[in-house]
C-alpha cells in the first residue's frame, strides 16, 4: 500500500468547529447515564470509566448518526471524546494532597471527606478540621448519608465556587502552554495520536467507509471486550448473587510481597492485572518505558533490602502485604530521597528547557500560530490565568486568614506555572508526566511556616499542575478542530457536571457506606491515604513535629539529590538517552506497580510487532490499538455496572 495511506492524520483536514447540538446531547448521555456507572467502578477496583464514557458515547452517537444518514466529523467526535472525559474525570481536582482518587466529579472530594474525619486515622484530628470542610464528627447528617442539609451549604458553595476557578485556571495556562511548547519548541507529543488516531477510525466509519483504522480500532475493542469479561465482568455481576465477590484475577495487583519475606525483606512486589499497562509500552518511548522498569524494580529487588539489612527500613515487619510495605519504606527512607530526586527531575526539566530556547532563539522565534485554528492572545491567556489565581488566593486567605499570604501566593503564581511548563515538556517529550513534581514541597512549606493547626491542609490552595492539558491543545491541532470549541465544552461540561455529581454521589452513598467491603478497591486504598494525610496535618498542631522530624531527614534528602545529579551527569557525558533518564527517576519515585507489564508491552512492541510490521505502520496502529481496547474494556465495564447499580437499588426497595 502506498506510504500516504498510513500517515494517522491527513494533511488535506481543515480546521473546523466541533460544538454543537450534537455534542450538547453527548455531555447530558454522559452526565445522566454514564456518571454513576463510572463513581461505582471508581469505588470497585479504582479505575476510572473515562474510556468507557468516552467511547461508548462515541459509538452511540455514530450509530445513531448512521442510521439518521448523517456523517459525524473528527472534530465533532474528538469534542464528544473530552465531553465524556471531562464529566467523570477525577473529584479532587483543585485540592492538592487528595491522593484518593475519585471519579464522577467534585462531589467525590465531599465523599472522602466525610470518610477521613471520621476515620481512626484523624482520631486526634478530627475536632480541629474546619466546619467550611465538612460537618463535626458524629453529625447525623454521616448516619442518614445525605447532602441535603443545611451543614453542607458552605462545603457546597466553597466547592462550586472553586471549581469554576479551577476551569479557567487550567485552559488558560493550559492553552498559553499548549503554545510554547508545540508553537515554539516543537515537541513530538508522543501521546497525542493515541486519542487524535482513535477519533479519525470512527470518523472512517461514521461515513461507511472503514479503512485501516478501523480495523485495528475493532482488533483492540475484542482485546478489550476478551479481558474486561475476566477482570470487570466476572467481580461485578458475581456482587449481586453472593457476599463476597469471585476474582479470577486480583484487582487492581497480584501481591508477591508476603511470599518474599525470607528472600528480599523490605520489598514490595506487585503488578497490576489491567491489560491497559502493557498496551502502554506499546505507545510509550521505548526507553521511557526501560527506565521506569528499571527504577521501579532496581528500587523494590535491589535497593530496599539493602537498605533493611543496614538498618534505614526499620518500620517494615514479615508478612505485611504491598500496601503496608510501601507505607512503612516510604516514612524511614523513600519520602526523603524523593525530595532530593524530585528536585534534580526539576531542575533537569528547566535546564532542558533553557537550551530549548536558546536553541530557538538561533533559529528564530515565531509564535504566529495558524489563523484557521482560532488562537488569542497568549498575553491575554495568561492576564486570564492570573485573575483566577488571585481568586484562588482571596478565598485561601478568607478561610484560613491566619496562614501566611505570600506561601499562598508563591503556589498559585510560581510554582504552578513553574511546574506545569515542566509537565508540559515531559509530556511532550516522553508521553508521560510520572515523576514530575517537587515532592512534599507543599508540606514542607506549610510545616516551616509556623502556622499552627489544621485548616490549611483542607483549604483549596492554588498549587496546581496543568501541563498535561498541551497535549489536549495538540489533540485538538492534530484533529483540525478550532479551540473555541474546547471552551465551550468546558463551560457546558462543568454546569453538567456539578449537576450530576451532586445527584449520583448522593444516590450511591445512600446505598451503603464509603468504603464498606462492597467497595474492595477503595476499601483496601483508602487507609493508605488517609495515614499520610493525618501524619501530615498532624505535623501543624502542639507535638506533632516529632513524627515529621522523624521521616524528613536532611542527609537521606542530600543523598537523593546526589544520587539523582550523578546519574544525570552520567548519562549527559555518556550521550546516553535523556529519556532513559527521566524513566529511572520516574519508576524510582511511583509506588503503583506498573513497571514490569509495560516493560513487557515495550519489548513486544520494539522487537516483534515493529519488525513484524515495520516501524511506520506499528507507529500508527499502536495508538489506535490502545484506544480500541479503552472502548472494549469500558463497554464491557459499563454494562457490568449498570446490572449491579439496577439490581441494588431494586434490592433497597421495602414492599
Amino acid at each position: 500500500m502506498a506510504r500516504e495511506e498510513y500517515s494517522l492524520i491527513p494533511e488535506e483536514l481543515a480546521y473546523e468547529e466541533g460544538f454543537n447540538i450534537k455534542t450538547v446531547w453527548g455531555a447530558l448521555f454522559v452526565g445522566f447515564v454514564m456518571m454513576p456507572g463510572a463513581i461505582y467502578l471508581g469505588l470497585v477496583m479504582g479505575a476510572t470509566l473515562g474510556g468507557a464514557a468516552q467511547w461508548v458515547t462515541i459509538i452511540l452517537f455514530v450509530e445513531v448518526a448512521k442510521r439518521a444518514f448523517v456523517r459525524l466529523k473528527p472534530q465533532e467526535i474528538l469534542i464528544l471524546y473530552w465531553i465524556a472525559g471531562g464529566l467523570v474525570v477525577l473529584g479532587g481536582g483543585f485540592r492538592m494532597g487528595l491522593g484518593a482518587g475519585l471519579f464522577g466529579g467534585p462531589f467525590g472530594m465531599m465523599i472522602w471527606d466525610q470518610y477521613f474525619v471520621n476515620s481512626p486515622q484523624a482520631a486526634g484530628l478530627a475536632k480541629y478540621i474546619p466546619r467550611w470542610l465538612t460537618p463535626e464528627p458524629g453529625s447525623e447528617v454521616f448516619l442518614t448519608r445525605s447532602f441535603l442539609h443545611r451543614e453542607w451549604l458552605v462545603p457546597i458553595a466553597i466547592l462550586v465556587t472553586c471549581q469554576i476557578l479551577f476551569v479557567i485556571n487550567r485552559i488558560s495556562l493550559g492553552y498559553a502552554l499548549f503554545r510554547v511548547t508545540s508553537d515554539v519548541e516543537r515537541l513530538p507529543f508522543p501521546m497525542a495520536p493515541v486519542y487524535a488516531g482513535g477519533a479519525m477510525a470512527l470518523a472512517e466509519t461514521s461515513g461507511r467507509r472503514e479503512g485501516w483504522r478501523w480495523r485495528v480500532f475493532s482488533i483492540g475493542s475484542i482485546v478489550g471486550v476478551i479481558w474486561g469479561l475476566a477482570y470487570i465482568a466476572v467481580p461485578t455481576l458475581s456482587n449481586i448473587f453472593l457476599v463476597k465477590p469471585v476474582t479470577l484475577l486480583p484487582i487492581p495487583w497480584i501481591d508477591f510481597t508476603p511470599y518474599l519475606k525470607a528472600v528480599l525483606p523490605a520489598a514490595p512486589l506487585a503488578v497490576v492485572t489491567d491489560l491497559w499497562a502493557l498496551l502502554m509500552g506499546f505507545v510509550l518511548p521505548f526507553w521511557v518505558v526501560v527506565g521506569s522498569f528499571v527504577g521501579q524494580i532496581g528500587r523494590t529487588l535491589v535497593v530496599n533490602p539493602i537498605l533493611y539489612r543496614n538498618g534505614v527500613l526499620r518500620r517494615w515487619t514479615p508478612g505485611m502485604t504491598y500496601v503496608p510495605t510501601v507505607i512503612a519504606n516510604n516514612l524511614d527512607f523513600w519520602i526523603s530521597f524523593s525530595i532530593g530526586l524530585g528536585v534534580v527531575v526539576a531542575s533537569a526539566g528547566i535546564l532542558s528547557v533553557v537550551k530549548a530556547f536558546r536553541g530557538r532563539k538561533a533559529e528564530g522565534l515565531r509564535f504566529v500560530p495558524p489563523k484557521a485554528r482560532g488562537d488569542i492572545r497568549i498575553g491575554l491567556a495568561f492576564a486570564i490565568w492570573a485573575a483566577s489565581t488571585l481568586g484562588f488566593v482571596a478565598l485561601v486567605h478568607v478561610l484560613v486568614p491566619e496562614f501566611p499570604l505570600w506561601i499562598i501566593a508563591f503556589f498559585g503564581f510560581v510554582f504552578t506555572p513553574t511546574i506545569s511548563y515542566i509537565t508540559a515538556r515531559m509530556v511532550g517529550l516522553t508521553g508521560s508526566s510520572a515523576g514530575v513534581t517537587f515532592p512534599f514541597l507543599r508540606e514542607s512549606m506549610f510545616y516551616l511556616s509556623g502556622y499552627k493547626g489544621v485548616a490549611i491542609w483542607f483549604a483549596p490552595v492554588p498549587m496546581f499542575n496543568h501541563g498535561g492539558l498541551a497535549e489536549v491543545f495538540k489533540q485538538l491541532e492534530l484533529v483540525r478542530t478550532k479551540f473555541v470549541s474546547y471552551v465551550k465544552m468546558a463551560a457546558l461540561s462543568l454546569g453538567i457536571m456539578l449537576v450530576c455529581s451532586f445527584l449520583f454521589w448522593s444516590l450511591i452513598w445512600k446505598l451503603g457506606p464509603i468504603p464498606s467491603a462492597a467497595y474492595p478497591y477503595v476499601h483496601r486504598v483508602w487507609p493508605y491515604f488517609a495515614t499520610m494525610q493525618a501524619m501530615w496535618a498532624s505535623s501543624t498542631l502542639p507535638g506533632g513535629a516529632s513524627l515529621i522530624q522523624g521521616v524528613i531527614d536532611p542527609k537521606i534528602i542530600l543523598t537523593g539529590l546526589g544520587v539523582g545529579g550523578l546519574t544525570f551527569s552520567l548519562f549527559s557525558a555518556l550521550g546516553l538517552p535523556i529519556s532513559l533518564f527521566y524513566g529511572i527517576l520516574a519508576g524510582a519515585m511511583t509506588w503503583m506497580p506498573t513497571a514490569v507489564p509495560s516493560f513487557i508491552g515495550g519489548m513486544l512492541g520494539r522487537y516483534y510487532f515493529l519488525k513484524k510490521f515495520g516501524r511506520e505502520k506499528w507507529r500508527a496502529y499502536a495508538p489506535i490499538l490502545l484506544a480500541g481496547y479503552a472502548c472494549g474494556l469500558g463497554l464491557v465495564g459499563m454494562v457490568s455496572v449498570a446490572t449491579t447499580l439496577i439490581a441494588k437499588s431494586i434490592s433497597t426497595v421495602v414492599f
